[in-house]
């Protein structure tokens, strides 16, 4: 998403342009999205968290955090912007097994070997650029723990070629290239994002795109749903010793 492509090559906390300033909007957006629990499925085949300790990197104002909430044995939310901070403790505020701390994906504030789980979605984790949080998710992984990274499939029609459009710096097929160079596999999933109002649906598309490219989108949609294409890329941390 644009939000999260501003930060293609991060260096340490960039703006982004959706949630940081339209909280409200991305809220609505957050509810369209994965209608029909496809992500969460593919993630739950993939890299099982029930009974586990979680990190959401990136987590926002925490609209994931309780669905982890529901069956993991903890999970902590980790975002950089203070005012989503503050909105993601207020969302998770009466789950005992749900935290939020203030910190950037390249600096999590937490101790080595705590997770089972990191998770990130749309957030940060964008290829090249994004060394430094990978090493720290390593870092705070237990030995057999998973790295599970979503992102927009720049490929798949109709959302990806508008991504690509507002963003001529992202090239989908290095992303890809980058991810399987550093040990991921990959899960190509296709959700359906759902609105209740037209009025919704192209509040979203114009806090995620420039406005040409969003007038595009909101001309190309009828209706009020279309299906988008993600891209799971998933690195299990090993259980034991590797050898060269």
């Amino acid at each position: 998403m644009r939000a999260a492509l501003a930060a293609i090559r991060p260096v340490d906390v960039l703006p982004s342009p959706n949630i940081w300033h339209w909280p409200e909007v991305y809220q609505v957006e957050n509810r369209a999205q994965d209608v029909n629990g496809a992500i969460w499925a593919a993630l739950d085949r993939e890299c099982g968290w029930a009974g586990l300790d979680v990190v959401d990197v990136g987590c926002g104002d925490g609209f994931h955090l309780p669905v982890f909430a529901a069956t993991a044995r903890s999970v902590t939310g980790v975002e950089p912007h203070p005012p989503l901070v503050v909105r993601a403790k207020t969302r998770v505020d009466g789950l005992p097994n749900a935290s939020v701390v203030a910190g950037p994906a390249q600096r999590l504030p937490l101790p080595d070997a705590c997770a089972d789980l990191v998770h990130a979605r749309t957030a940060y984790f964008f290829g090249p650029g994004c060394e430094p949080g990978l090493r720290e998710a390593d870092r705070v992984l237990r030995p057999g723990g998973a790295l599970a990274i979503v992102d927009i499939d720049g490929e798949s029609a109709p959302y990806g070629p508008w991504l690509c459009a507002d963003e001529p710096r992202y090239n989908p097929v290095e992303v890809l290239g980058f991810f399987a160079d550093n040990g991921f596999r990959l899960v190509r999933v296709t959700a359906r994002w759902q609105f209740e109002r037209r009025e919704d649906l192209e509040s979203v598309l114009r806090i995620e795109f420039s406005a040409k490219v969003a007038q595009r989108a909101i001309d190309g949609t009828p209706g009020l749903s279309f299906d988008v294409g993600y891209r799971l890329h998933v690195r299990d941390k090993p259980k034991g010793l590797v050898l060269p």
